[in-house]
């Protein structure tokens, strides 16, 4: 009988151990990495179809093609965004300077808005996450300028082509058809100027938000050096007004890219930025829970428009009757009875920092809105049984799947350092994203 010299037998004990005394099973873990990356590769060809370029590459980041996104754009971007000196044409005194775009898209809540119903012009305060917003009670509600629905994330607005969650901005691919609808004198006229989204939402915005953009003070300001980097070829008449600065607006939105959370992490090959449990959640994400059917790509959104059944805003928080047209989503913008009630598919990074999901808020966790489609059975009574998506049925998944599940959505899908978005300061050096005193207080400005 041969003896292993004891050398090969000290490095077979080793090798024993180190594979049975681990803190993690990686033969599981690998196991089940490699069953998602083969879905992966089953659904888009490759992993890497998911994933998303690093925010200062802007020749990968999706562009409008005529407002190709420059580092310049970007920076004045970044200040026109968070500047509550541009809310000038308040309705009242005490609103003047107070709001902007950023009251209700900020970093703080995933570039959502942390209340139910954003709020610019007429509210108060802030909080940690923007949850302490409150309505200023000398506001009458004809002169609060408040969200009609709930505020949609800006995150990856990039893989968008329109914009609200009835796709009413934007003039090219899925608007197309739709001309008859941009009604002159109404914000969706803006349309005309024949941009994507993103920049036909950021243009409007400024006039629906009381925002103004000053040529005069502009010249006058430290903002005037901004906009000739960013738009040296504009003809110096045309180069400070709501066009350029929507279209630096859309530039800075289109890099807001949540390319930090682990899920995208593993997509580049970092094993170890996942657990266990939201490995599993990611499996089900792409198979058993269909969410890939409608949430998909680097933005895990869609550009078609599902009527799920879902309540409109209701309840003591809400500050405004929500219209009729606002109800019917898609079909009170296109006038199609076909798309009544059929709201644009969200992106789904960065949820966990806000207390309200679906078009009306109806849910308060995570969790509440992936028991609801496991369930399928619509809360809206006064959505047609026909009018609801196909593919709005039963998942039948398990409470441990529905637990995993959330897990991929509140954890792997979280980049917890969107801070890198927001400016230290502005040029003007008023506070942001609100400037109201009692908002002054609660961000620690002056």
């Amino acid at each position: 009988m041969k003896f292993l010299p004891k050398t090969a037998v000290f490095f077979i004990a080793i090798l024993c151990c180190t594979s049975c005394n681990t803190d993690r099973d990686n033969y599981s873990d690998i196991s089940n990495q490699i069953e998602l990356e083969n879905r992966l590769i089953e659904l888009y060809g490759s992993k890497t179809e998911l994933i998303q370029p690093a925010s200062d590459d802007y020749f990968s980041i999706p562009n409008d093609l005529n407002n190709p996104i420059t580092s310049a754009k970007v920076d004045l971007g970044k200040f026109l965004y968070h500047e509550t000196s541009l809310g000038s044409n308040a309705r009242m005194d005490e609103g003047m300077y107070t709001y902007s775009c950023a009251s209700c898209h900020h970093a703080d809540a995933g570039f959502q808005s942390g209340i139910l119903q954003g709020i610019g012009e007429g509210g108060l305060g802030f909080g940690i996450h923007g949850e302490g917003r409150i309505k200023n009670s000398n506001y009458a509600e004809a002169d609060l300028d408040v969200q009609p629905i709930r505020s949609p994330s800006v995150l990856n607005v990039a893989y968008q082509d329109v914009m609200l969650w009835n796709g009413q901005f934007g003039a090219t691919g899925t608007n197309q058809g739709t001309e008859s609808q941009w009604t002159v004198g109404t914000p969706k006229e803006v349309n005309n100027l024949g941009f994507e989204g993103v920049e036909i939402q950021a243009i409007a915005g400024l006039d629906v938000h009381r925002l103004i953009i000053d040529t005069d003070e502009i010249i006058n300001s430290d903002y005037k050096v901004l906009f000739d980097a960013a738009f040296p070829e504009v003809n110096e008449a045309e180069r400070y007004t709501k066009v350029t600065a929507g279209l630096a607006i859309a530039a800075y939105e289109r890099t807001l890219l949540p390319n930090q959370a682990p899920f995208q992490n593993w997509l580049r090959g970092d094993d170890n930025a996942m657990s266990d449990n939201e490995i599993e959640g990611a499996k089900i994400f792409f198979d058993k829970g269909k969410c890939y059917t409608c949430h998909s790509g680097p933005g895990l959104n869609g550009m078609d428009f599902h009527a799920l059944g879902m309540n409109d805003l209701a309840g003591a928080e809400v500050l405004t009757i929500v219209d009729e047209a606002t109800k019917k989503g898609r079909g009170g913008f296109t006038g199609n009875a076909e798309d009544d009630y059929k709201f644009k598919t969200p992106q789904l990074y960065n949820l966990k920092d806000v207390g309200f999901f679906g078009h009306g808020g109806s849910f308060n966790t995570i969790k509440d809105i992936v028991e609801y489609k496991n369930e399928a059975i619509a809360e809206n009574g006064t959505v047609p049984q026909d009018k609801l998506s196909t593919q709005f049925l039963p998942l039948n998944l398990t409470e441990t799947e529905i637990n995993q599940l959330v897990a991929f959505l509140e954890t792997s899908l979280y980049d917890n350092n969107l801070q890198r978005y927001v400016p230290e300061s502005l040029p003007s050096g008023y506070c942001f994203p609100n400037a109201d005193s009692m908002s002054s207080s609660d961000l620690g400005c002056n």
